[in-house]
């Protein structure tokens, strides 16, 4: 339901027919970072670095819960922080970069980092947008799901004590566990594609707005605006301990896993340029 205001209203009515004071129901929703970028996206500004500075899920949570209407996934928020009451105990969940093979039955592949590999691989070089100078947080997917589980937890214990401080008003949890520049990123990604012999180009290609968004789409924007904040309150109410291995050190691994998706073997660089 992250976008999808039909399915959002039909969660909200469904919970606030359903339950009650004594018997509420618990409605954990996953928005996305992306909601951060309203800034940049009103100003148009891509690949240059943060202009505000990060948000704060402990100490500043109403900047979260009254974000600009005009931010992205802010019109689904908005249904999900209204349905708020005694009877409907709400959550969101704003993960950044999602990192890390998934254990579900269905897709285990996250999208920013994961098309930013399919790109350098496919056209042997590694994009940045602009100046790539944009920050974002990341977290495993792994940690993120252990978020999750003890959300759920929490739920089922209900306890009064902390009711306040992890659902409705206050109920916002970024989930951040690391920080990247993306064009670091590129840089990195393109060092290891050229070590593991996928490409021949060790420096990033920067691109402009319309030359990366027909190279990726809407993952190619995220790439060069700026989404920020530290994600306190888990750790606070929820003992969450973030124990994955970093962006950094995952990317070997996403090289390997998109390189095998595409078909694509090692010295692929060398026999692309007519080398033997």
């Amino acid at each position: 339901t992250q976008d999808h205001e039909g399915a959002a209203k039909a969660i909200a009515k469904g919970l606030t027919a359903s339950h009650s004071k004594d018997k509420p129901g618990f409605w954990l929703h996953t928005s996305g970072t992306g909601i951060l970028c309203w800034h940049d996206q009103r100003s148009q500004t891509y690949g240059e670095p943060p202009s505000q500075p990060p948000y704060d899920d402990l100490e500043a949570v109403e900047d979260l819960t009254g974000l600009p209407d005009d931010a992205f996934h802010r019109d689904i928020d908005k249904i999900v922080l209204n349905a708020s009451s005694d009877a409907v105990k709400t959550v969101i969940v704003c993960p950044p970069t999602i990192y890390g093979p998934g254990r579900g039955p269905g897709n285990q592949r996250s999208r920013q980092v994961y098309n930013l590999v399919k790109v350098t691989l496919e056209n042997g070089q590694a994009p940045m947008l602009g100046r790539g100078l944009t920050e974002w947080d990341n977290v495993h997917v792994h940690d993120l799901s252990q978020l999750f589980v003890l959300l759920v937890e929490a739920a089922v214990a209900n306890k009064s004590d902390i009711d306040s401080k992890l659902w409705g008003k206050e109920g916002y949890f970024l989930a951040e566990h690391g920080h990247h520049v993306w064009g670091d990123v590129s840089r990195e990604v393109a060092k290891v594609a050229l070590e593991k012999g996928y490409i021949k180009e060790k420096e990033p290609k920067a691109m402009d707005l319309e030359e990366a968004k027909k190279v990726a789409g809407f993952d190619a924007l995220s790439w060069g605006l700026n989404s920020k904040g530290f994600a306190k309150r888990a750790k606070k109410y929820l003992g969450w301990k973030p124990t994955g291995k970093s962006l950094k050190d995952e990317i070997p691994d996403i090289v390997e896993s998109e390189a095998k998706e595409l078909g694509i073997k090692k010295g692929y660089a060398e026999k692309a340029a007519g080398n033997t």
